[in-house]
Parts: C-alpha cells; sequence; structure tokens
C-alpha cells in the first residue's frame, strides 16, 4: 500500500457495498487519496463514459449518500463550536435535499435508486479539526467528481439537474475552506493524469 498519500484522510473513509455506483466512488475517493482531489476529474470522467445517465446518477447519489452520513454523524460525534454546527447543519440538510432530488430523478428516467452504503470515516470524528480536515478533502473530491460526470451526462435535463448541484458543492468546498483558514479556490484548474496510472495507483485501496 502506497505510504506516501497526498490526502491520507480519505483513505480512511471505508465504504461497503458492491454495486458499481459504489466501487466506482471508493475508486475515485482512492484516486483523490494518491494523487490530490484535482485528479478525480479524469478519473471519473473515463470511468462513467460508457455508463448511462442512469448510471451516473447512481454514482452522484452514492456521493451524496456519504456526504449526508458524514456531516450528520459529526453533527451526533462532536460537541462543535457554535459557527461550524450551524455550518454542518446547513450542509447536511443540503445534501440531505441533493440525496431527495437524484432520487426523484433517477426514478424519473426509470432507474432504480441506489441504497445507501455502509461507511466508515475513521479518525475524522476525533475533534473539530479532524472532521473539518476530511470535510474539506471530501468536498473538494466531490466537486471534483460532479466534473467529471457531467460530460458524460447525455439528456440536458439531467446534465441541469447536475449543474445545480455542483454549484452548491462547490460553494460547500469554499466555505470549509475558509473555516479551516485557507483560500477557497487554490486551484486554477484540473490536472489531467492517465486512467491506467490512477488504476494502478488506487487498486490497493479498493475492495470488492
Amino acid at each position: 500500500m502506497n505510504d506516501k498519500l497526498t490526502n491520507p484522510e480519505l483513505a480512511q473513509i471505508e465504504i461497503t457495498g458492491m454495486t458499481r455506483s459504489s466501487f466506482l466512488v471508493r475508486s475515485a475517493l482512492a484516486a483523490g487519496a494518491v494523487y490530490g482531489t484535482a485528479t478525480v476529474t479524469p478519473f471519473v470522467s473515463r470511468a462513467l463514459a460508457q455508463g448511462g445517465d442512469v448510471d451516473i446518477l447512481n454514482f452522484a447519489l452514492t456521493l451524496e449518500y456519504l456526504e449526508e452520513a458524514y456531516y450528520d454523524m459529526g453533527l451526533k460525534s462532536l460537541s462543535l463550536s457554535s459557527e461550524i454546527k450551524a455550518l454542518a447543519t446547513e450542509i447536511r440538510d443540503n445534501e440531505s435535499a441533493h440525496v431527495d432530488a437524484l432520487t426523484e430523478a433517477i426514478k424519473g428516467t426509470g432507474g432504480k435508486p441506489v441504497q445507501a452504503p455502509g461507511v466508515d470515516f475513521g479518525k475524522a470524528f476525533a475533534d473539530e479539526s479532524a472532521f473539518l480536515k476530511l470535510a474539506q478533502t471530501f468536498e473538494d473530491t466531490g466537486v471534483s467528481a460532479y466534473n467529471g460526470a457531467g460530460p458524460a451526462i447525455s439528456s440536458p435535463e439531467v446534465l441541469a439537474a447536475a449543474g445545480s448541484i455542483v454549484q452548491v458543492e462547490a460553494r460547500h468546498a469554499a466555505l470549509i475552506r475558509l473555516a479551516n483558514g485557507e483560500t477557497p479556490a487554490p486551484d486554477q484548474f484540473d490536472m489531467e493524469l492517465g486512467m491506467s496510472e490512477v488504476l494502478k495507483a488506487v487498486k490497493p485501496f479498493v475492495r470488492g
């Protein structure tokens, strides 16, 4: 296993579930752990290139399940400052709304929404600092994943729905970065990375 991870906190996240969307999310998180969150965009774009809109929506739904669970668990597990508690509550409620919207969108296309996977966020709930650290990496990864999924969507209506969600996700990422005392937009562009290179690097981290 690689011991020089760019984002080791992402490697702590364990996702159980045998669906394709769960596998792709695990792979995306592993790519972010090894090479950084910006590498998730090209990875997801290639991984979903042959999938239909329902497959892509279920991938997004699985991401939203994870984010919803993360903030909900954090709020229940930690004694957060009033400012961070308010921010985490707002983001958790947004993620819940995204879950509902994506579920309805999938049903509207005649598809079957995936169930929420089991999750383990490792040491993220040790204290507020650890919670915010993983939240930042998680949010950056989520935005990059949405950016990667977008080009593979064929329906204009589905693309518009995904676009409206990723804008909110980007605001989440910026707010968490500010809460951590960091710049909200550190990179101008996502970096490109070969699919084979990513797959080779993330293989030790992906199970199922």
